[in-house]
């Protein structure tokens, strides 16, 4: 870490599953708690079905929203027929982030071994808007967040970092360059 000044990011989370309540879900409650005690404000959690078009609804509803910087997902990431998170987030798309995908599974690799294809873990810039997805699982929660997005959601991390893109992405947005 440099000497600049953390900024912090106003992250929502996503929970997906037809099993979960706030009450009961430890992965969402995982990020918002790791994005608290870093110094970011978490501006909404929520639970939302096993379903494309909720799940999309409601990622839409947080990139138009200009208080939501990044969107932290979990749950919906696997391979069967009720994990659509990636399908629900496609048409949202305005550039992937193929590289934290990447890193994820290569990173799970040393904990789960090639369970780690199963996941689907994608990230993408939609619009303004950073989004992340990642598996439901409180173990893969902490291995994304511990080990890829908390330093890339820290504006002092170098030798580069999401943080401060931010700015930039916004600007060549209103001036039509996005």
């Amino acid at each position: 870490m440099s000497e600049r000044t953390f900024i912090p990011v106003n992250a929502a989370v996503l929970v997906v599953s037809d099993t979960r309540t706030l009450a009961s879900d430890r992965s969402g409650a995982l990020i918002a708690e790791l994005l608290t005690e870093a110094g970011h404000h978490v501006t909404e959690r929520i639970v939302v079905a096993d379903n494309r078009d909720a799940i999309r609804a409601q990622l839409q509803a947080w990139i138009v929203d200009p208080g939501v910087d990044v969107v932290i997902s979990t749950g919906g990431t696997g391979v069967t027929p009720r994990d659509v998170t990636p399908e629900a987030m496609a048409p949202l798309v305005s550039k992937p982030i193929p590289g934290f995908g990447e890193l994820f599974r290569w990173l799970s690799y040393a904990e789960i071994g090639t369970s780690t294809i199963q996941s689907r873990a994608e990230a993408a810039l939609c619009d303004s808007t950073y989004v992340f997805l990642l598996p439901g699982s409180t173990g893969a929660v902490r291995t994304a967040m511990s080990k890829i997005l908390l330093s890339q959601l820290d504006h002092r991390h170098r030798p580069c970092n999401f943080v401060e893109l931010l700015p930039r992405i916004r600007a060549e947005k209103e001036d039509g360059a996005a």
